[in-house]
């Protein structure tokens, strides 16, 4: 039993934080924009933990969807379930399971704006669902995981407001260029392995170019960030943006060589950029 739970913790990357923070500081950030300061312990423990439920649960699926392709990844092949350590019923109920607790969370809200956040989970679940089998077909599947992993933005309007205003969908456009920017950095640690096995990824279709767009994708997450909350008139909120630019900035000294090394570590300290992001949005309010 102990090495079964030690399995399942695997799959669901719980030794592996940067995974849930990048979707939770985003998350947190429109919480606060839409409360205009704190919103609150309960909005902020539901929002929390759902994160790293639904971050989990989309482990769970993921690896079902691609354990024919990840036992070609040395990164990948020895995943729980690519190695057959765990079954895929086992995963797609351990996934099932922690996405209902997700959405038991979502039960405990407030009831005026209860309805609006529920419709917008199911729409989320989709997206989230879809991503792993955008990697088949889709030539820049990442766009398609910036819109999953942006999805807390407008959740979070949806909580505190009972609506989605057009401030929450500029932030996740702005957001979604930031996933564009790590998730292209972590495919270029798997480059190699996805031509040969004929994996569609934004590393391969950006070739060349791949360093320099991960940079402009930087630039236009801090760009949409900066006009969508007027960072001109706050300077803290401003501090936290120039935080998260020279971040950016030193992970061009990382993947500019291209090395597994160097993008895998850009990929693992990007939480860092969302945190300076989230502190400055949290401190402007102050």
């Amino acid at each position: 039993m102990r090495e079964k739970i030690s399995l399942y913790l695997d799959l669901i990357r719980w030794n592996r934080p940067a995974g849930w923070l990048l979707l939770l500081w985003p998350t947190l950030s429109a919480l606060w924009i839409a409360a205009d300061g704190f919103p609150g312990w309960h909005l902020v423990g539901v929002f929390t933990l759902g994160t790293i439920l639904m971050r989990s649960a989309g482990c769970c699926l993921n690896d079902v969807a691609d354990r024919d392709f990840d036992k070609h990844v040395k990164r990948t092949a020895e995943r729980p379930v690519t190695s057959g350590r765990i079954s895929v019923k086992e995963a797609l109920t351990l996934g099932a399971v922690l996405a209902l607790m997700a959405f038991g969370l979502v039960l405990t809200l407030h009831p005026e704006t209860r309805t609006e956040t529920i419709a917008w989970s199911f729409a989320a679940m989709a997206v989230a669902i879809a991503y792993p089998f955008a990697k088949r077909y889709v030539a820049m599947p990442q766009a398609v995981l910036g819109v999953a992993f942006s999805f807390g933005i407008p959740m979070a309007f949806a909580a505190v407001t009972g609506e989605v205003p057009w401030q929450a969908w500029a932030l996740l456009v702005g957001n979604l260029f930031w996933v564009l920017a790590y998730d292209t950095e972590y495919a270029m640690v798997d480059r190699d392995d996805d031509l040969k096995i004929g994996m569609k990824t934004s590393a391969i279709t950006l070739g060349q170019w791949d360093v320099l767009a991960i940079m402009g994708f930087y630039a236009a997450f801090v760009g949409v960030w900066a006009w969508v909350l007027d960072a001109s008139a706050k300077p803290l909120l401003m501090l936290g943006l120039a935080a998260a630019a020279l971040q950016a900035a030193w992970h061009f000294l990382l993947i500019k060589d291209r090395t597994r090394e160097g993008c895998f570590k850009a990929f693992r300290l990007n939480h860092w950029v969302g945190f300076a992001a989230f502190a400055g949005v949290v401190l402007s309010y102050f």
